[in-house]
């Protein structure tokens, strides 16, 4: 219903007069002599489309200002808006400060501008009401209004100065459901209150009343309650999809599956990881992050396919020699790893010379591992913009416009800030997240399957001529989890010699053992050393 509560209609002061004010505070200036012809539409959105046509005479003027922002009440105010405005001839029309205003010179000028937010609801009924007061003379009103229903009744319409007005002298409905409003001779002071009836439902409801204690743009009003409503309900989501996935993250080290290690053609066995993972891999997936143990498995393991040799120099030192230089068969990380040790000129170097400050960087080491993570599909890639980003990005931005917009227009200025602190939430999300991806929580879970897989591995089931290359393939897996103590013993009787080759063949020292008793006694001194070289603080991933 098109409802004016008390003396503020607006709606169709702007639309049937044009120049008309609704409340005192609106002024209008102009010339005995001006005519005004206004042709309305109700359309089917329930916006008021008007086109008003102005003629003034020579030397004359005519100004209005009407308020877009009318009060109804002593705790209530009916807030309008005007669009689509175009004008024709002589003449100008401006919406600003909450005020539309139209000034037209001598001539005709012709306005076209829509009403928005003029429909509400009654009881049984839409109502359409009018209380205009002239604050100038006018010579002529001839005005048309249609509707959606041609079922549109005449309530009542009155005319004259407050406390004396008689009935509106010219005006009526026509069988086609149009009404004619022709007045002539109006005077400053009169007022015109007009009443008109709709069948319900003929068009939207978008009245837009807010209380007067209402912070303007920033109002809590329904849209604004019903934006952050479904914030809440996406951050609850939000919240909980986090949840599962830190639950889910934080289960990987448990279960009780286990994986065979141990591949068998024929009578032949050898050692096989899932997907072919190496030790500094695993060691970085089964917590998230890089340990001083992660490297140090890795030089194990570069040692054991034949890259390093280590030889022990006392029970506190070692010499680490070149045996094959990096190739293709080596990762980035290994290579990272292989140089921090050897750079380029160094064919070996004593722990004791590592130890030196300065001397090993860890830090590339680390950033290196990482990025390996990351290019394989293990890790999340924190540092490049992913799909909450670009997503939270999108909406902060949606947010800050939308706040502008609607603050400057129909209110509801919250709605912007709503979807602004949504684009926030996605922005934080990510960094909630665990950093391993799906890939990479399976590849973990089985790797942490592969460990319980070695725990119950026995020497007797492998062959001798491949015990000591079994032995040394998975050692780097057990020192990830300080269970080389137990491999170490499980294969202690383990002859080195089997193979035709004296001693470990990647450890020095031992060549004329014909067991692993000296070497579980020494190695874990070894380990712990090479940790402490690279016991350096800072995660570049964390």
């Amino acid at each position: 219903m098109l409802t004016f509560r008390g003396a503020a209609l607006g709606a169709l002061l702007l639309a049937i007069a044009g120049m008309f004010a609704t409340a005192p505070v609106t002024q209008a200036q102009s010339e005995p002599g001006v005519a005004i012809t206004a042709d309305l539409k109700l359309n089917r959105e329930g916006i008021l489309e008007v086109v008003e046509q102005v003629s003034v005479p020579p030397e004359g003027s005519f100004r209005m200002v009407l308020p877009l922002r009318l009060k109804v009440s002593d705790d209530a105010e009916r807030v309008f808006r005007v669009t689509d405005v175009d004008t024709e001839g002589a003449g100008t029309a401006t919406v600003a400060n909450d005020q539309f205003t139209i000034e037209a010179r001598p001539g005709v000028s012709t306005f076209r501008y829509s009403v928005q937010n003029t429909v509400s609801d009654a009881r049984g009924t839409q109502v359409f009401h009018w209380l205009g007061v002239l604050n100038t003379d006018i010579a002529s009103i001839s005005a048309s209004l249609i509707s959606p229903s041609f079922e549109m009744g005449i309530v009542d319409c009155k005319l004259g100065p407050p406390g004396a007005t008689r009935p509106c002298a010219d005006v009526k409905i026509e069988s086609d459901g149009v009404l004619f409003l022709e007045q002539t001779d109006l005077h400053k002071g009169d007022a015109i209150d007009l009443t008109l009836q709709l069948p319900p439902g003929t068009v939207p409801s978008n009245a837009d009343v807010r209380g007067s204690g209402d912070a303007g743009p920033f109002a809590i009003t329904a849209p604004v309650l019903v934006a952050f409503g479904v914030l809440l309900l996406a951050l609850a989501a939000l919240a909980a999809f986090v949840l599962r996935a830190r639950r889910r993250d934080a289960a990987v080290g448990g279960g009780s599956e286990t994986i065979d290690p141990l591949l068998r053609e024929g009578d032949r066995v050898q050692f096989t990881s899932p997907d072919g993972a190496l030790p500094g891999e695993a060691g970085l997936l089964l917590d998230g992050h890089v340990d001083p143990v992660d490297v140090a498995a890795t030089v194990v393991d570069l040692a054991v396919r034949r890259y390093l040799r280590i030889t022990p120099l006392s029970d506190s030192d070692w010499r680490i020699a070149r045996v094959n230089t990096p190739d293709d068969q080596l990762r980035s990380y290994e290579k990272a790893v292989y140089e921090a040790l050897l750079p380029d000129g160094t064919d070996a170097v004593t722990l004791g010379e590592l130890r030196r400050p300065g001397r090993v960087a860890s830090g590339p080491v680390r950033a290196a591992m990482v990025a390996d993570a990351v290019a394989r599909g293990n890790f999340l890639d924190r540092r490049r913009p992913g799909p909450a980003m670009w997503l939270g990005g999108a909406l902060v931005l949606a947010g800050i416009v939308a706040t502008v917009a609607l603050a400057l227009t129909s209110g509801h200025a919250l709605v912007g800030v709503a979807i602004a602190l949504g684009g926030v939430a996605a922005l934080l999300a990510p960094q909630y997240l665990p950093v391993r991806t799906s890939r990479g929580l399976e590849l973990a879970r089985q790797i942490r399957a592969l460990q319980r897989g070695l725990e119950n591995t026995r020497r007797e089931h492998i062959p001798p001529i491949d015990q000591e290359t079994v032995f040394s393939r998975a050692l780097p897996f057990m020192v990830l989890g300080a269970r080389a103590d137990n491999w170490i013993r499980a294969f202690r009787d383990l002859d080195p010699s089997a193979d035709a080759q004296p001693g470990v063949y990647w450890f020095g020292g031992f060549e004329r053992d014909r067991n692993l008793q000296r070497f579980a006694g020494h190695f874990p001194f070894f380990i712990t050393a090479l940790e402490g070289l690279f016991a350096v603080a800072g995660d570049p991933h964390r």
